[in-house]
């Protein structure tokens, strides 16, 4: 079985949440979700995303 890709694009972000890039990308640059740079390109690790997607689940505002 392959391994899940561990790094994102904001556009694989966005497929995994049904949501628009651009709401990605405005939601990564405010810190809403994880993400860190690579020179002008937004990445986010994928396992740091369902952290952030369980501790939302479970009513914690970030």
């Amino acid at each position: 079985m392959e391994k899940e890709q561990e790094i994102m694009t904001i556009s694989q972000v966005a497929e995994y949440l049904q949501i628009s890039e651009v709401t990605t990308y405005k939601l990564v640059q405010e810190g809403r979700i994880p993400g860190f740079k690579i020179g002008r390109h937004w990445r986010v690790r994928k396992e740091d995303l369902q952290e952030h997607i369980k501790k939302l689940q479970h009513g914690e505002h970030l």
